[in-house]
């Protein structure tokens, strides 16, 4: 055996060790939590249940307290800090729901918080951490960078850090979250877990697979983002050369190495879901549940259609609901385009009277709402003679938008669709 192959040997028997810690801790972490976290009971959803053929539940941890379920994990973690420990404070790096996480525990503990977020961190998660109480510092262009600074100060100051995914006790408690499931559910079949670093798929998995094991556990990533099917199919953690995806709570280029091992063992597969369909779940979460959530938040929805099985409990971790008003707003407007729900069309009209009405009556025979409308003569620059109409509807499908189209083209309308 050559020196490395020994201590490769020593490092896997630390992390199984450490596996083992976790799975025990659960229920001990279950009892830590209790009066810190907000319950989240199991939500059935009619409308996801008809539309796959399973019976789906959702766990709503976009309800939790900081909006997400980040303070699970944060909480315990800083609970088994020694005295020493907590006298000198923590610190942590995160743009977003993690911040606020290691800020609410640190609050509720009593311990100072500093918190290191990247300089072009939106003013509204700045001011939602600072508003917990802890000592926020922006610095550096991503998260990379202030994730290295963060550990300057946990180098120089003595201050704990607190990592957002790869700590074996930040796992144990984000691991609540499957007890929970499966103490209100037993029978569950599947679960299905968004994954960005792997913190919160290793603790649910650990914990579900060794106390049900037949209940399948899987992870959704998005297509754009797909860091842990990376290191599945490579069997080790493999870096992205990039990330691109709506969902940029879960934009991560890298998984943790014992987040990997960990899902390895426990995780039965990696799925992943495009931009659109994320777009199409959050729109639809918020129609048929009035529930809001950001976008890595929905990513377990979105994996329901890419289940090749019917008539199973599945649940559905919707991991956060920290999404700002604007995005909200692009996001519907998004989804409703996608659904068929809003058309915009353009088409050139001879410049002589009526023409506009007969746009207009057909589109009330066709029963099409008109949202917005623009008739403008100097848009067309090869046809002096002609004026671009462009119109925005309010439609009931594709299908609805075919017939629309078909009713302009038989009055000699060419239509070209915009969005």
């Amino acid at each position: 055996m050559s020196p490395s192959d020994g201590k490769s040997s020593r490092l896997d028997s630390k992390i199984e060790d450490q596996i083992a810690k976790l799975i025990d801790e659960i229920p001990r972490a279950s009892d830590v939590l209790k009066g810190v976290i907000k319950e989240t009971p199991l939500i059935y959803s009619s409308f996801f249940s008809e539309e796959g053929g399973n019976q789906v539940y959702i766990k709503p941890e976009n309800l939790q307290r900081t909006g997400a379920f980040k303070i699970r994990g944060a909480y315990y973690k800083m609970s088994k800090l020694s005295e020493e420990e907590r006298h000198f404070g923590v610190v942590t790096a995160s743009a977003g729901n993690h911040a606020q996480g290691v800020a609410l525990a640190a609050s509720e503990m009593g311990i100072s918080a500093t918190v290191v977020m990247p300089s072009a961190t939106p003013l509204i998660k700045v001011n939602a951490t600072k508003a917990y109480g802890a000592e926020v510092i922006l610095f550096g262009d991503n998260f990379d960078e202030a994730y290295q600074y963060a550990k300057q100060i946990n180098t120089q100051t003595g201050r704990v850090f607190i990592h957002p995914f790869e700590d074996f006790d930040v796992m144990t408690g984000q691991g609540t979250i499957g007890a929970e499931i499966m103490s209100e559910l037993p029978g569950a079949d599947i679960v299905l877990v968004p994954v960005g670093g792997g913190g919160l798929i290793g603790g649910i998995a650990a914990y579900v697979k060794t106390h049900y094991p037949r209940c399948k556990v899987i992870g959704v990533e998005p297509e754009g983002a797909a860091s842990m099917k990376l290191a599945f199919n490579n069997s080790s953690s493999c870096k992205l050369d990039a990330v691109h995806t709506i969902a940029d709570g879960v934009a991560v280029k890298r998984v943790g190495d014992a987040n990997y091992k960990l899902a390895k063992r426990y995780v039965d597969e990696i799925i992943t879901v495009s931009d659109y369909d994320i777009m199409d779940t959050f729109l639809m979460l918020l129609e048929k549940h009035k529930i809001v959530a950001e976008n890595a938040g929905v990513l377990s929805l979105a994996g329901l259609k890419k289940l090749n099985v019917t008539d199973q409990q599945v649940v559905c971790v919707v991991s956060g609901g920290n999404i700002d008003v604007v995005t909200v707003s692009a996001m519907i407007n998004k989804g409703l385009t996608r659904r068929g729900r809003i058309f915009c069309f353009s088409v050139d009209l001879p410049d002589t009277p009526g023409q506009l009405v007969n746009i207009a009556q057909l589109l009330s025979e066709h029963k099409a709402n008109v949202i917005k409308l623009d008739h403008n003569q100097f848009m067309n620059f090869d046809r002096f003679s002609h004026v671009q109409l462009q119109v925005t509807v309010e439609t009931n499908g594709h299908d609805h938008i075919r017939e629309i189209v078909g009713g302009l083209n038989l009055i000699g309308y060419t239509v070209k669709q915009v969005y």
